[in-house]
């Protein structure tokens, strides 16, 4: 079963990648009609929903399997249920200080629409004979994951509400209504200092959209942190970040054909100049920081949501003390 979801998932990202392949060459076609392009996307957003249907599906086998022997019994849900998880440990964090618990689970698929949405939640655990520092740490990190769980629920609960309106609504007349939706989160980095949480969030009908949320919380402070916070205060990290990914950008089309950012396009307002204090990130495990960026942000939609892990020399001078 492991070799057929993997033929299959070969397939579907062969389909994608010549869909890719002649999006970016219609893309700068200028005398392309506007049909065509839409006609186009179609195609690359159809074969991407149905790679990631067939992805899930496997996964999906897998977990129930792994679930099944651990508990010894798989309770079969129905396709429309969406059950809450009974705060459900996931992933241990730095000892017991962090733990990231699934609270629901969402699943729906008829066919032709489907829904995989986990909604999870950060539990801070108390340690014993904190110091006082520690403990003013400990109760701002209550405050911070109080927060970000309030945040990630609303996000969930309104991707939710839009997805079963849109059911509610086909039914009312009568239609086949086709959309996928996704909610996943995953842990980024953590280190002595930093802990990521990464929200993976994917709606599709007929065409689609892949956003994500990144959620870093310093652990000696217990604050979210804040990207100019890493550096002194009044310096200027916005210029030497900006550069070095319009570097990258350039370096990564002149290596790969396939790959496209908006640099010297006619429309400029079009082109990428600079970052901003708003700007998503993390930290990964070698300490550097990751600029992030949606779909369509910085490239043409089929390049998906891009990374560029910023080198520590670009701004080690600037670190704050």
């Amino acid at each position: 079963m492991q070799e057929l979801f993997s033929k299959k998932d070969q397939e579907y990202d062969r389909t994608a990648s010549l869909l890719q392949d002649r999006m970016k060459a219609d893309y700068k076609k200028v005398e392309m009609s506007a049909e065509g392009i839409t006609g186009i996307k179609r195609k690359i957003e159809e074969a991407k929903m149905e790679n990631r249907r067939e992805k899930r599906k496997a996964s999906g086998v897998k977990i129930a399997v792994a679930a099944a022997a651990v508990i010894g019994v798989m309770v079969i849900l129905p396709n429309t249920s969406a059950t809450v998880a009974h705060a459900m440990r996931q992933i241990p964090l730095l000892g017991d200080f962090i733990e990231v618990i699934l609270v629901r689970d969402y699943q729906y698929d008829d066919n032709k629409s489907m829904a995989d949405i986990s909604v999870t939640e950060l539990k801070v655990e108390d340690t014993v004979e904190a110091t006082t520092e520690d403990a003013q740490a400990q109760e701002t990190l209550k405050k911070t994951t109080e927060e970000i769980n309030a945040e990630i629920q609303q996000i969930t609960d309104d991707i939710i509400a839009e997805f079963e309106a849109n059911l509610k609504a086909g039914e009312d007349i009568d239609a086949t209504v086709m959309q996928d939706v996704m909610v996943k989160s995953e842990i980024l980095a953590t280190t002595e200092d930093y802990f990521t949480l990464k929200l993976n969030c994917y709606q599709g009908a007929g065409s689609g959209y892949e956003w994500n949320y990144f959620y870093t919380i310093d652990l000696n402070t217990g604050e979210r942190l804040a990207l100019k916070a890493l550096f002194k205060e009044g310096a200027d990290y916005i210029t030497p970040i900006s550069e070095n990914i319009i570097s990258q950008m350039r370096e990564q089309m002149a290596e790969d054909s396939q790959k496209m950012y908006w640099l010297d396009q006619e429309i400029e307002e079009w082109n990428f100049k600079q970052i901003s204090d708003d700007t998503s990130f993390y930290i990964n495990e070698k300490g550097n920081i990751v600029i992030c960026f949606n779909e369509g942000d910085v490239a043409p939609m089929y390049m998906g949501t891009v990374e560029f892990e910023i080198p520590n020399e670009v701004v080690a001078d600037l670190y704050a003390e």
